[in-house]
């Protein structure tokens, strides 16, 4: 018979798989508690940094559906549940990593996929999500002008001929009334 403690705890794993929009599997042995505590404040609120016991963890992967994790459930296990931006959490991840070799990223999970450490790695090396709009915004908003320079190009090339007629005619008939007197 399990513990109501440890249930209740497998359940707000598995609620925590459910509810991120990317999990990331981490090994923190060798992190002291202040470091864990910058790790924390490097992820920001949209990030939860939970460390788990391992068979609590699998019986919560395997309750929220995403068993494929289990393998990574090994040695000291924290699990960063991602509820906003993945990209910005990767980032933190990795930078955190590259100054602390005792954080070691295992491997994560997103989109329904598990994903490999080397997937992670360039998920961290992409543009936040609002660069990339606000580069695609700029890239439509140049077409779009170039579109309206093309459409417009006609139109005024009609109405520089049409003034160039006018000055023609203008030159014509003041030239015929010259020629008249």
């Amino acid at each position: 018979m399990a513990k109501p403690e440890k249930v209740e705890a497998v359940a707000e794993i598995a609620e925590s798989f459910r509810n991120s929009s990317a999990t990331v599997i981490t090994e923190y042995s060798g992190l002291s508690v202040s470091q864990l505590g910058q790790l924390r404040r490097a992820l920001g609120s949209t990030v939860k940094y939970r460390v788990a016991k391992n068979t609590l963890t699998k019986r919560a992967a395997e309750e929220a559906g995403v068993e494929e994790l289990n393998e990574l459930f090994i040695g000291p296990t924290a699990i960063a549940f991602i509820e906003g931006e993945p990209v910005e959490a990767a980032k933190a991840l990795k930078n955190f990593a590259k100054d602390n070799n005792a954080l070691v990223i295992k491997g994560g999970y997103m989109d329904g996929r598990t994903m490999s450490v080397s997937e992670i790695n360039q998920l961290a090396d992409l543009e936040s999500r609002d660069v990339l709009l606000s580069k695609a915004a700029g890239a439509f908003k140049a077409k779009l002008s170039e579109a309206a320079s093309l459409f417009q190009a006609p139109l005024s090339k009609m109405a520089r001929a049409a003034a160039a007629l006018e000055d023609k005619q203008k030159s014509d008939s003041g030239s015929a009334s010259d020629a008249e007197s």
